[in-house]
């Protein structure tokens, strides 16, 4: 093996149980990192040279990819005051979004695709702060604010509006200009309005395929809100890449997710549905008003639509509208339970959802989501066994390592982390609820 350059480190992970994304079963091995990639991964110990490297001695801990988020939102501040999302100041909500993209990266989520931002410019400003390396984050897509037609805005002040196909055009040109990944439309409703319904459908063909058409042509991906089945077909007759939520879909729309199912991702936000239900009451929504808006439904149609896309092979990946009051940012690994517990997934599979299919939902299928050598040596070491219990990813004690790009952002060494002081006295100072 040829020897590093100078300007190159060399991290050895040895001792280590091996959980590659490849759908192999976890080995024990070592793992070689140099530079920014992983350069090999062996079965074993003793095989991969020692010489100038940093050696990480696991004593058996867990090494696998970083985790995906599919469905981030940096901007929603763990507060229950959703129209106040749209009333802060832009200062205190950028720093807040800086908070917002550590805990991912704390929390082993070395990849997320933004799913909209309260403020137009909020993801694009931090995605290009991680990316200059200003602050700590994982991997971002960015968005900007969800696009819905007058009258579908679920939320007052974070929306913006189009209606009819050139006005379509005209805000996904918007996007493109801010610089951001993604498009999102507000395609559907949410129980929680009390007026905008899961079941509704706001847009049209018409809207939508101006939409797709416009962000593919300049190299941008379109999400959906889509609750109702209706939205699903919609979303799928005109080309939209990815599907929030997909709660309401039917047998027909079951049948072209499968036609399409090497083109389109769906990230149902499963947290957001079980919390709305359970945890919800300590801000104002007790578990009655939420059964009768119709959430008690919605996650049973959702948990049997969401069993046959698995069966017929649709990827299904975890995350979703965590930073709501009852859906704090940090606990974002309740999805992976959810899937385990819910949707009859093993915690291999609910594993390889958040690892494998977090490299293709990120356009870089070859280069993230497994350990393996070439790929990014994006890494999480874990004191304790996620196959055994899915739940150990819930506890940040338990990820004591975290690497991105070959730099660690928790040293396994001695557990320090990279987060900026001040940042944290500005986040405990804030009005804002966290």
């Amino acid at each position: 093996m040829p020897s590093a350059q100078p300007h190159e480190t060399l991290v050895l992970f040895t001792n280590v149980r091996i959980f590659d994304s490849s759908g192999s079963d976890p080995f024990d091995g070592e793992v070689l990192v140099r530079g920014d990639h992983i350069a090999a991964v062996r079965p074993g110990s003793g095989d991969l040279p020692r010489e100038g490297a940093r050696v990480i001695d696991g004593q058996g801990k867990f090494l696998m990819s970083g985790l995906c988020d599919a469905h981030t939102h940096f901007s929603w501040v763990n507060s229950a005051d959703l129209p106040g999302l749209g009333t802060m100041g832009v200062e205190e909500h950028t720093l807040l979004c800086a908070r917002s993209a550590q805990t991912y990266i704390d929390s082993g989520y070395t990849m997320c695709v933004g799913a909209a931002a309260a403020k137009p410019r909020l993801d694009v400003v931090i995605r290009n702060a991680i990316n200059d390396g200003q602050i700590p984050g994982p991997r971002y897509l960015a968005n900007c604010q969800e696009i819905a037609v007058t009258g579908g805005a679920l939320v007052d002040g974070i929306t913006a509006f189009a209606d009819g196909p050139e006005e379509m055009r005209k805000q996904v040109r918007r996007n493109v200009e801010m610089g951001a990944d993604l498009v999102k439309l507000s395609m559907s409703g949410e129980e929680i309005t009390g007026n905008q319904h899961a079941e509704d459908n706001y847009f049209s063909d018409e809207e939508t395929l101006a939409a797709t058409t416009e962000a593919h042509r300049r190299g941008l991906r379109v999400c959906s809100h889509a609750r109702s089945g209706e939205s699903v077909k919609m979303s799928l007759r005109n080309g939209v890449d990815i599907i929030y939520h997909a709660s309401f879909v039917d047998e027909e729309g079951l049948d072209m997710l499968e036609a399409k199912k090497d083109e389109i991702f769906v990230a149902p936000g499963l947290n957001w549905l079980v919390a709305t239900l359970q945890d919800a009451a300590d801000f104002g929504y007790p578990p009655e008003a939420a059964e009768a808006a119709g959430y008690k439904h919605e996650l049973e149609c959702a948990i049997d639509g969401l069993k046959k896309m698995k069966e017929r092979g649709i990827r299904v990946l975890p995350g979703g509208d965590y930073g709501f009051a009852w859906t704090p940012h940090g606990t974002y690994a309740r999805d992976l339970q959810h899937f385990v517990d819910l949707l009859g997934y093993t915690p291999k599979e609910a594993l390889l959802s958040a690892t494998a299919l977090g490299g293709q939902i990120m356009r870089l299928p070859d280069e993230l989501g497994q350990v393996k050598a070439g790929f990014f040596a994006d890494l999480i070491l874990i004191d304790g066994d996620p196959i055994a219990d899915i739940t150990v990813l819930q506890d940040q004690t338990k990820i004591v390592g975290i690497m991105k790009n070959g730099q660690f952002h928790k040293d396994p060494g001695d557990g320090t982390q990279a987060r900026p002081r001040d940042l944290d006295e500005i986040h405990r100072g804030s009005p804002v609820p966290a």
